[in-house]
């Protein structure tokens, strides 16, 4: 199964692995530069390292757990393989890049906003902001094709289950019921996908002039 992929599903899944074992041999502390840091975090003395702009990309590579990494890297198989599959690597691969800088910019709002209500500086890591993105476009592009939920096990067709996971992920961040989960950041890469896949089909917002309207001679 491996050896049928793409290389850019590969080439992520390899890095993705490789960035969480050296989490997990130098420590959480000397990997902290990469983390994705709120803007403005130097000042706040419960911060590790200030926001530094490699950070909006370097953090989508980089699980808190080992199932964080299990499920986000099941997803990508699931999900972008078609993907890479339909679009061709280069397209895919700037597709996932941008639904995580896209992820990442909404979690520095998120995080602003923390700060802001004296809330402590936190660091963001996970591919999630990306595998949201690759789930909506997934959704986009086979819309009747039936999928599996891993929890609870239940078929669904795939337009079902974007619809299902985005309410889940705004009702979870405006509530506040699943803390320590970046849920406005698995919403930003879906926005992000959603506006980058209307750009592609040129599609409002970014739909092209139709032809000049006639004028009237009087």
């Amino acid at each position: 199964m491996f050896s049928n992929l793409p290389r850019v599903i590969k080439a992520l899944l390899v890095a993705n692995g490789v960035v969480f074992l050296l989490q997990q041999v130098l420590g959480d502390f000397a990997m902290a530069p990469l983390m994705l840091w709120p803007l403005g975090s130097g000042a706040d003395a419960s911060a590790v390292s200030p926001f530094l702009p490699w950070q909006l990309l370097t953090y989508g590579f980089m699980h808190g757990s080992f199932a964080h990494l299990l499920f986000n890297m099941l997803a990508l198989l699931m999900f972008g393989a078609p993907l890479a599959h339909t679009w061709g690597e280069r397209r895919f691969l700037t597709f996932f890049l941008v639904c995580v800088l896209g992820a990442a910019v909404c979690q520095l709002a998120v995080g602003a906003w923390t700060m802001s209500e004296g809330g402590d500086a936190y660091p963001t890591v996970g591919a999630s902001g990306g595998v949201f993105g690759l789930l909506l476009a997934y959704g986009m592009l086979f819309p009747h094709q039936r999928v599996m939920l891993l929890i609870p096990p239940i078929p669904m067709k795939a337009r079902t289950l974007v619809i299902v996971y985005g309410l889940a992920e705004l009702m979870l961040g405006f509530t506040g019921w699943q803390p320590g989960v970046a849920h406005f950041a698995h919403l930003g890469g879906m926005l992000f996908g959603w506006l980058l896949i209307r750009y592609w089909r040129g599609q409002p917002p970014f739909g092209r002039r139709g032809p000049p309207r006639p004028r009237v001679v009087r």
